[in-house]
């Protein structure tokens, strides 16, 4: 079935919950559905933005003048399954942090890392999101897709998506080109825990620990560094940690010797961007009603009714900040759309 809602108010279908108004708002159950919509004159003819949960945007005006198309695809169907792991196939429009919650509770490892994080599963494939030393690439084993030329499907392998952090081939090279419907995830029966990236092992108890144990302290970490949905509207973590050249972190840390980095690479380390913002004075200083969060800089959040402006010029601000006092460039994580 397809919806198509006119001159919608999508406040409540983007996380950062602000007075937006999208021409169309469009909804469709099956990949029939939206292949039905890629040869309807109101996709041929007026430009268009397939969203998940609204969770990773930020609209920068506030009228859309466009169609926003929303995948409501959520089968969720074992393809694969043997002693040792198990391939299960996920509908774009299934809700990322449910799913991960399912594949807690069936014993399959491998997501648990990624407990909490908002948005839905084909979000997931394009962003390539990552926590506590995981990212959704180390599980996906293809991603099904549609192309929006000729309304066609084509399956990328894990290697054909091009992942790299924060990024794949669909941000990229093929940006705007291929819709997301399943993506094919590759878990463990008996997996292998990653528990040492910042406070997580710290927070674990000691002895057999289990996914289940790592998916609970995951979202008490979240919790306690996030703002709930209903108490500030936000995009998450709005700005990605930067990386950069070791040489330059080492002279840095020569003025900064408390700067902290995680290892990427023998020539590359990645700096917390939240250390950097907070460092530089930005924690709950305000623009307008748009903020940066007081437990966690990198969250900036709808304070007081902010308007789409508000957001963009803090951001704006704290990304000069940082350049100006670290040589560091850090870029916006959230997707701007105009």
């Amino acid at each position: 079935m397809i919806r198509i809602e006119e001159n919608c108010f999508i406040k409540e279908r983007h996380t950062f919950r602000m007075p937006v108004y999208a021409r169309w708002f469009v909804e469709y159950d099956t990949v029939g559905d939206l292949i039905s919509l890629l040869h309807s004159d109101l996709l041929r003819n007026h430009s268009f933005l397939p969203i998940g949960g609204g969770s990773n945007l930020l609209f920068v005006h506030e009228h859309y003048d466009g169609v926003l198309l929303h995948s409501v695809i959520r089968d969720v169907t074992v393809l694969n399954e043997t002693d040792s792991e198990v391939l299960v196939k996920v509908g774009a429009g299934v809700v990322w942090d449910d799913f991960v919650a399912h594949c807690v509770s069936n014993g399959w490892g491998g997501a648990e890392n990624l407990s909490y994080i908002p948005g839905e599963v084909g979000a997931s494939a394009v962003q390539n999101i990552g926590a506590y030393g995981v990212e959704v690439k180390d599980i996906i084993h293809e991603v099904e897709t549609i192309e929006i030329a000729t309304a066609s499907p084509r399956i990328f392998t894990n290697a054909e998506c091009e992942y790299g952090y924060r990024s794949s081939i669909f941000k990229h090279a093929l940006k705007g080109k291929y819709i997301v419907t399943a993506v094919v995830y590759r878990l463990q029966k008996n997996p292998r825990l990653h528990l040492d990236y910042g406070n997580l092992r710290h927070s674990l108890p000691e002895g057999n620990i289990t996914i289940a144990d790592v998916r609970r302290v995951v979202i008490d970490i979240r919790r306690s560094k996030l703002p709930e949905p209903d108490e500030y509207g936000s995009a998450g973590s709005f700005f990605m940690n930067p990386v950069i050249p070791v040489e330059q972190y080492e002279a840095l840390k020569v003025t900064y010797p408390d700067m902290p980095h995680y290892e990427v690479d023998s020539t590359h380390v990645k700096v917390p961007a939240g250390w950097l913002i907070d460092r530089c004075g930005w924690k709950g200083k305000e623009e307008g009603g748009a903020a940066v969060y007081e437990k966690q800089c990198l969250v900036l959040i709808n304070k007081n009714n902010a308007r789409p402006g508000d957001v963009v010029t803090l951001a704006d601000k704290i990304k000069q900040s940082v350049q100006q006092t670290y040589g560091i460039t850090i870029n916006p994580e959230v997707n701007y759309i105009e």
